[in-house]
C-alpha cells in the first residue's frame, strides 16, 4: 500500500512534472500522463491546505466561537 505523500513531497514532484511539460521534450501521451498527475498533485496539495486551514480556525476560536481564518494573496 503507497503511503500519502506530503504536502512538500507532493509541491517538489509537482514541481518536477511543470519543467518535464515546459521543456517541450515530452511526446503527447507523456505530456497527457504527466498532466493528469500534475492535476492529481494539486488536488492533494489543495485537500492539506483545505485541512490545514480548518484546524487554525479550530485554534483560533475564542469564547466557543470560531474566528474564521484566511489566506489573503
Amino acid at each position: 500500500m503507497e503511503q500519502e505523500k506530503t504536502f512538500e513531497q507532493s509541491l517538489v514532484e509537482l514541481e518536477s512534472l511543470i519543467k518535464d511539460l515546459e521543456s517541450g521534450n515530452v511526446d503527447l501521451d507523456q505530456a497527457i500522463n504527466k498532466y493528469s498527475d500534475a492535476m492529481k498533485l494539486i488536488k492533494n496539495c489543495s485537500d492539506k491546505l483545505d485541512n490545514a486551514t480548518a484546524k487554525v480556525n479550530q485554534i483560533l476560536k475564542e469564547n466557543g466561537n470560531i474566528e474564521e481564518f484566511s489566506i489573503e494573496e
